[in-house]
């Protein structure tokens, strides 16, 4: 087909033009009956928010997909492209790709007429069928419909009623393509209303030209609820205009939020080489997001992207690589100590409520960690009664036997691996409970899981942790004073 250059040849050809719904409609059957996956990469969505995509397509609706930040909204749209034809035959020098069998613009029509089925025509490929646009505030009718250009009527020495002054905004400009407006709410009203016909009849008015251009668009438009944003809303009228409204929302497991940061994470393949993650160490950095969503401190009509995982993963790896090219070790395994360099990766996403702004972006951060652990600990270890009779046994009475003989137990942030390993080994009822409830754990995974017992005791008071500048200490919470005394 691409080496077709005039009109004449395409009519030859037998090419059929369709609309781009119908487009998109066509080819997403046939991907459903191949079984071929459509939206490859998106994680979570399966039986949720996919199948609805997929029926708003195969009904040719505009589409509204709305959800808090981080759920993948403009990617879905992206993703879109992959169900357009490979190419297109557009009138060559069209400003709004006419269609050479269904031509719209005066330019199109005119050169039609004059060259008949000598017209050159081009091939405009799937990956040039996007266009996308992030509503603010100062966007105007001009940008997005047109305006009369004066400069073009004082070149072309035409009057300003001649409809060949107008210069086209970005949706007319984006004919036969899928057209994204990002954070719709944020787009004024009056801007929004100008938005009516192009989605009922799919015509554009401009300055009072009686100038009807039936344009083929696929609309997305991404938005965060309403009760979240005080900057605007979705007009009334507007929201009846768009064919179907599809609900994103985060992931619902660990499992999932563990693919999808390792999918988006894009690690330097040094540190994927020379870093290992123990398994319990990724479920912990996803459990901080799921903590995060519903903390007291957290603004839960925010939300909490997903890119807070991902950029946590990163610094994680960063605070284990730095620490070993400090050591000159050439491999290390992620520690949970290591956890206290994510910390920047949290305070930076998440919105905090007024009792969260009066504790503090790092407390907040700290607390989010602390409650993960908890959470997970008795998924691992048995669990710690908050109330149990005096003279009863527990699986963490030798553990706590050995703090309450000691004065301390440091583990400083940057000790060798050979240094880090020898410190936990000294806490020898460590390896008993690892023996009777971790049996077949990793030989890589062994220590972090003695450094997670610790802070999980810490999270239920059988023992107390102290930050200082270069590490931590854990102590017995009463040994020290009793000793003491």
């Amino acid at each position: 087909m691409k080496n077709i250059k005039t009109l004449g040849e395409l009519k030859q050809s037998g090419y059929q033009s369709k609309s781009i719904k119908v487009e998109l409609r066509d080819n997403l059957i046939e991907n459903i009956k191949n079984k071929v996956t459509t939206f490859d990469g998106i994680h979570g969505y399966e039986n949720t928010v996919i199948p609805e995509l997929e029926r708003a397509i195969l009904s040719r609706h505009n589409i509204n997909l709305l959800g808090l930040r981080g759920q993948a909204k403009t990617r879905l749209a992206r993703m879109m492209v992959n169900l357009l034809d490979e190419y297109i035959p557009v009138v060559e020098g069209s400003e709004i790709n006419d269609d050479p069998l269904q031509p719209i613009s005066r330019f199109a029509t005119e050169l039609i007429a004059e060259k008949g089925d000598n017209t050159p025509i081009t091939w405009l490929h799937r990956n040039e069928r996007f266009a996308e646009k992030l509503a603010t505030p100062d966007v105007t009718v001009a940008d997005i419909i047109g305006d009369v250009d004066p400069i073009k009527a004082a070149n072309l020495k035409l009057s300003y009623a001649d409809d060949r002054v107008i210069h086209y905004g970005m949706i007319p400009r984006a004919n036969r393509c899928i057209f994204v407006i990002n954070e719709l709410p944020d787009l004024q009203a009056r801007i929004q209303v100008a938005l009516f016909n192009i989605l009922q009849e799919g015509d554009i008015q401009i300055r009072g030209f009686k100038l009807r251009l039936p344009l083929d668009m696929q609309f997305v438009f991404t938005a965060n609820p309403e009760d979240y944003t005080n900057r605007g809303s979705i007009v009334t009228p507007l929201k009846d205009r768009i064919g179907s409204q599809i609900l994103t929302h985060y992931p619902d497991n660990v499992d999932t939020a563990r693919t999808i940061t390792a999918q988006e994470a894009r690690l330097d393949d040094r540190q994927s080489e020379a870093i290992h993650i123990p398994d319990l160490a990724k479920d912990l950095l996803e459990q901080i997001s799921f903590e995060a969503r519903e903390s007291e401190y957290v603004d839960v009509k925010s939300g909490v992207s997903a890119r807070m995982s991902i950029t946590a993963f990163q610094n994680l790896l960063s605070t284990a690589e730095r620490r070993a090219l400090l050591n000159g070790d050439t491999n290390t395994s992620v520690r949970l100590s290591d956890f206290t360099g994510i910390i920047p990766a949290i305070t930076g996403k998440v919105e905090l409520v007024y009792e969260g702004e009066q504790e503090g972006a790092d407390f907040v951060a700290n607390a989010l960690l602390d409650s993960a652990i908890k959470t997970l600990f008795p998924r691992y270890f048995p669990k710690v009664e908050k109330l149990q009779k005096q003279d009863e046994e527990t699986p963490y009475d030798d553990l706590i036997s050995w703090f309450f003989n000691s004065d301390g137990f440091e583990l400083l942030d940057n000790l060798t691996d050979a240094d880090y390993k020898a410190k936990l080994n000294e806490v020898t009822p460590l390896d008993t409970l690892l023996a009777d409830y971790q049996p077949d754990i990793e030989k890589e995974d062994v220590y972090f899981e003695k450094e997670f017992i610790l802070w999980g005791l810490t999270q239920f008071k059988k023992l107390s942790k102290y930050r200082y500048s270069e590490g931590l200490q854990f102590q017995d919470p009463y040994g020290s004073f009793i000793n003491g005394l």
